[in-house]
């Protein structure tokens, strides 16, 4: 390599670093600009909760709402139904994001002064920790009584929320693979009219912030994940998919308490997480994203595609961040 050839690629890391650093000032400034807290911009007390209200009922834009199974189901009880899966999705976002707050305080814990790193990440945990509030003061209010994630993820939170600090790429890969499916549930549930104001207006301000904190792991990765050595690389590409793919279905799949609770028949549950080819090609779809920055860090390669298709989350990149869905069956 000629001199010139490595000053030209040593000035392309420092670009990349410099267009790293504009983006962490970008989003902190907007975390200042713009920011939620759970009791004053929501008016918990005007947004009345009627135990007939048809808006409850779940749409085609979630799983269940959408399975024939739930629309043969009388009105009174799709709405009590409706009412728990809010509750208990909402139950599940805040545990996952108690493990977020975890994992990333262990990994600001060895960030060296002068990182603005540190500012962006704080500035994340406080919205985390004004979304579990927002999460607990709604599942008080609709349904006090939904379980939650499965008891083993619980137990795991703190061995889970310690790679924060010894291994923070798989963390943070464990980050995307809660934030992405959340993410993709709530749009959808938007995008078909939502559901109860209540419900609609803590998905606005998650979707708003949300989008931030997906921003901030994708360029954490594309940051961080070239300086690995090879060992630990190709160790995070096996671990990748796995991640993915297990924390995808303790995020979007209920506990087996939550589908006794909702009356789910087990053939139903099936169906619905993940045998038929419909619900297959949701779960593909929910990575695109994803499929795309391990494309690009070269984690997804003819040895680790296996794992992909073993977690169900193979398929076609996405071109772009935000892509409308195109996995292939």
């Amino acid at each position: 390599m000629t001199a010139v050839q490595s000053e030209k690629k040593t000035g392309h890391k420092i670009q990349g670093r410099q267009e790293y650093l504009e983006t962490l000032r970008t989003l902190s400034q907007a975390s200042v600009d713009q920011h939620f807290d759970a009791f004053k911009d929501i008016d918990w007390e005007a947004l009345s909760l009627e135990p007939h209200d048809e808006r409850w009922i779940l749409t085609d834009a979630d799983e269940i709402g959408h399975h024939p199974w739930y629309k043969t189901l009388p009105k009174q009880r799709q709405i009590e139904i409706g009412m728990y899966r809010w509750a208990q999705v909402a139950k599940v976002g805040l545990q996952f994001e108690q493990l977020l707050i975890g994992g990333v305080v262990n990994h600001l814990m060895w960030a060296k002064n002068g990182n603005p790193e540190f500012r962006y990440a704080t500035h994340e945990i406080t919205e985390e920790c004004h979304h579990t509030q927002m999460f607990q003061e709604f599942v008080n209010r609709v349904n006090p009584d939904v379980s939650g994630a499965p008891t083993l993820f619980k137990m795991l939170v703190p061995l889970l929320a310690s790679a924060g600090a010894w291994f923070p790429e798989a963390f943070f890969v464990g980050i995307l693979a809660g934030e992405e499916p959340i993410d993709h549930l709530q749009k959808g549930a938007m995008r078909a009219g939502g559901s109860h104001p209540m419900a609609n207006r803590i998905m606005q301000i998650h979707i708003a912030e949300e989008a931030r904190h997906i921003g901030f792991a994708h360029q954490y990765l594309e940051q961080h994940i070239p300086e690995l050595d090879p060992v630990r690389k190709q160790v995070l590409a096996a671990l990748f998919p796995i991640i993915m793919g297990l924390l995808c279905d303790v995020i979007m799949v209920p506990s087996r308490r939550a589908r006794h609770d909702m009356g789910i028949p087990d053939e139903v549950a099936k169906e619905i997480w993940w045998d038929s080819a419909e619900s297959s090609k949701l779960r593909r779809d929910m990575f695109s994203d994803v499929r795309m920055l391990a494309d690009e860090l070269g984690l997804r390669h003819a040895v680790t595609k296996p794992l992909w298709r073993l977690m169900g989350i193979d398929g076609k990149p996405a071109r772009f961040r935000g892509e409308p869905a195109s996995a292939t069956h």
